[in-house]
């Protein structure tokens, strides 16, 4: 199901190559045939094949996590627009413009320019956040793999983006993850350590969520946990095959 670079032949098998290759394993120390079945019960007995394999899947694992988590924040802030960032949380029925300004402001210049009610704007802004994250976040998961002579099976490299991206929609909404932190005794925490703006009139206004507050903290703590999720579903599915074996 995907490839492991040549250095790594000791200790990690190869176990699936592409289409039309054969599948491969490093009994004795050399790449070469699949085993039968009888070879591999004498290596397993004494700790080869099979204790490589789960090196492998280990392996597997740890680049996943570290991929998954340390890119994390590079594709949800840099890769985020100012304008989805303030508008992903957004609720209500009143109708505001696509920046989130609610209709009836600046009337007199905008009275040609489309509408939608707020919580529209705010699950709109939610997807393609999620959709440029999950295209980098998968795009750069590929390339990393592929430098490494690695190449993971799209049905297990989409699973874990599916994790990542469905959860990803629910937490920014901002709603679900108040409900969750309120249910898990963390609304003090909210409450106490909430952001202050300042707008361009130098106003000051007290914000729940966005950078230095509370819930921008357990916001990026849970998105972390579920990435360890999604890369142990993901190395699950990639070497099903091979475990089996």
């Amino acid at each position: 199901m995907f490839n492991m670079p040549s250095s790594l032949s000791a200790v990690v098998p190869t176990f699936v190559s592409g289409a039309g290759s054969r599948t491969i394993s490093p009994v004795g120390g050399r790449y070469g045939a699949a085993p039968d079945s009888s070879t591999l019960s004498r290596t397993r007995a004494h700790g080869g094949p099979a204790g490589s394999a789960a090196t492998a899947n280990l392996a597997l694992l740890g680049a996943l996590v570290g991929l998954f988590g340390e890119l994390h924040p590079l594709f949800d802030q840099w890769a985020q627009t100012s304008r989805d960032a303030s508008c992903k949380g957004m609720y209500g029925r009143h109708r505001v413009y696509s920046d989130g300004t609610p209709v009836g402001q600046d009337a007199g210049h905008r009275a040609d320019e489309p509408t939608m009610t707020a919580s529209t704007l705010g699950r709109l802004s939610a997807a393609r956040h999620v959709a440029t994250y999950t295209a980098g976040q998968v795009g750069a998961t590929v390339v990393v793999a592929r430098i490494l002579g690695c190449r993971l099976p799209a049905k297990a490299l989409l699973a874990g983006a599916a994790i990542n991206a469905v959860t990803h929609v629910v937490i920014d909404r901002r709603e679900p993850l108040l409900w969750l932190a309120r249910k898990a005794g963390q609304a003090g925490y909210v409450e106490r350590c909430a952001a202050a703006r300042v707008s361009e009139d130098g106003s000051v206004r007290r914000e729940l969520s966005g950078p230095g507050s509370a819930l921008m903290e357990l916001d990026q703590s849970l998105h972390r946990a579920i990435g360890v999720a999604a890369a142990v579903v993901t190395t699950c599915i990639a070497t099903r095959r091979a475990c089996r074996g």
